[in-house]
């Protein structure tokens, strides 16, 4: 085990969170994670933990305690952990809330009663609703589902800590991550893990309209990067999105994987553009995305076998998949 500061990665297990783990290591950092393993892996850590740059604890945030030994000595600690995707969150709103909102507070706790040096929470772009573009960190918050709302409660219970309690903290408002390591398993959701498997099954891709509403993706490892510069930086009580400035169509990505498609009809609630305005994070932190999209695509490619035992989705199963969102979400409750 190195002997360099300790990082602590809630999800370290998951998606973004494991290439946290990767660049802290990289960093020389001693790694802790938590993960439930709901959404993610152990094999996507595995080879830090056996080189023992990683201690892994297979647990829930909310087990998490003010007295935590896990968070002894803790120089800083990414807030990852939590439950993602619309339907579910519209369909038990309640778990939304204590995973994502609760699940924070733990270890928010955790940080201040062990003097974490700085707390970096991975906020959501989806609190700002159906957006103006480019969207800057002043817009107005409008969550449209139970997740945007858990997630901006979360990061509101975040800034309170540093309100209240002096917790030296940020917030990162996370747009489109993409990447390898993606979620494989649960409820529809993210348009690459849908895609990918489709993919690989030589099934035709399910767009959603006519393709041309668009995304701010970011690949995964620069948004690992934002992370990094966030918890070094002196300042604190900060807010940045963070996108790449360059939202890429649906079609485009549909280009670059070379297939077949068949439509879906258009969803309320979901804007035709993400468009996250990062000047604020590149002036600031003196961060900017490295990795175009193409580039990143290719990457995925590379490893599509990751998604081959994902969810198999196709028209009639994402209908029914998607009922709720119809139900509750639907033009008579559209503002």
């Amino acid at each position: 085990m190195t002997n360099g500061p300790v990082a602590i990665v809630t999800g370290g297990a998951g998606f973004i969170g494991s290439h946290m783990v990767d660049l802290l290591v990289e960093r020389g950092f001693q790694v802790r994670v938590i993960d439930n393993l709901y959404g993610g892996r152990e094999e996507n850590i595995a080879h830090h933990a056996k080189e023992g740059s990683v201690v892994f604890e297979h647990r829930d945030i909310r087990s998490v305690t003010p007295t935590d030994a896990l968070f002894k000595d803790v120089d800083c600690v990414f807030h990852f952990a939590g439950i993602g995707d619309i339907v579910p969150s519209i369909e038990n709103p309640a778990d939304y809330m204590d995973v994502n909102v609760q699940g924070t507070v733990r270890i928010l706790e955790a940080a201040r009663h062990n003097n974490a040096r700085k707390f970096v929470y991975a906020a959501s772009s989806s609190c700002y609703g159906l957006a103006e573009t480019p969207t800057t960190e002043s817009h107005r918050i409008n969550p449209e589902y139970p997740y945007a709302l858990s997630k901006y409660m979360g990061e509101q219970a975040t800034f309170h800590w540093h309100q209240v309690y002096g917790l030296p903290v940020n917030a990162i408002r996370i747009f489109n991550a993409y990447g390898t390591r993606s979620r494989t398993s649960g409820a529809y959701g993210a348009v690459f893990g849908v895609f990918l498997r489709q993919k690989l099954a030589g099934k035709p891709l399910t767009v959603v309209g006519d393709g041309t509403q668009s995304r701010d993706f970011l690949y995964v490892t620069d948004v690992a990067r934002a992370f990094f510069a966030a918890a070094e930086t002196d300042l604190v009580g900060e807010v940045w999105n963070l996108g790449a400035g360059n939202p890429q169509s649906v079609n485009h990505l549909v280009e670059l994987l070379g297939c077949e498609t068949v439509g879906l009809p258009k969803r309320p609630g979901e804007p035709e553009c993400t468009h996250a305005d990062i000047t604020k994070i590149q002036s600031e932190l003196g961060w900017a995305p490295e990795v175009s999209f193409e580039a990143g695509v290719s990457r995925i490619l590379e490893n599509i076998d990751y998604w081959a035992e994902a969810p198999l989705w196709d028209q009639a199963s994402i209908a029914e998949a998607t009922d709720t969102w119809f139900k509750y979400l639907g033009s008579d409750t559209e503002n």
